[in-house]
């Protein structure tokens, strides 16, 4: 298993992290199997999606903020509400095949770290595994 740190430098943000999690499949030889992602944190979150449209990133992060605000009506007391819940909607872990030592992804998939309560410094677990 292996840690990679995020950093972050906004509240609401998309980090591309499919060159990070690529060269770890390359080093780590395997031919066949599975990489699994897991954000150990309740106000961040995985995803894949489009990477070609810089766009899209803004754009997601524009309609989740749409569609959970960060409103003063939320009670816990750190006021992040919105950001645990934009966590638990995209989702804390992602599953990716691996074949011939390569990430299956479609041609324009990316996977994106996403950042719901920045700026902060997160880890990204990584788990390869082989067939």
């Amino acid at each position: 298993m292996t840690t990679i740190q995020v950093r972050t430098n906004k509240k609401n943000q998309m980090i591309n992290v499919t060159s990070d999690i690529r060269k770890l499949v390359r080093e780590s030889a395997i031919q066949e199997g599975i990489v699994v992602l897991f954000v150990p944190h309740t106000t961040a979150a995985i995803t894949i999606n489009e990477n070609a449209d810089p766009t899209v990133k803004s754009d997601m992060l524009n309609g989740l903020e749409t569609i959970i605000p960060n409103m003063k009506q939320f009670r816990h007391l750190e006021g992040n509400s919105d950001a645990h819940i934009k966590s638990s909607l995209v989702g804390v872990d992602q599953t990716i095949l691996v074949h011939q030592n390569e990430l299956v992804l479609g041609m324009w998939q990316g996977i994106y770290f996403c950042e719901f309560d920045g700026p902060r410094t997160r880890n990204l677990v990584v788990e390869i595994i082989s067939n």
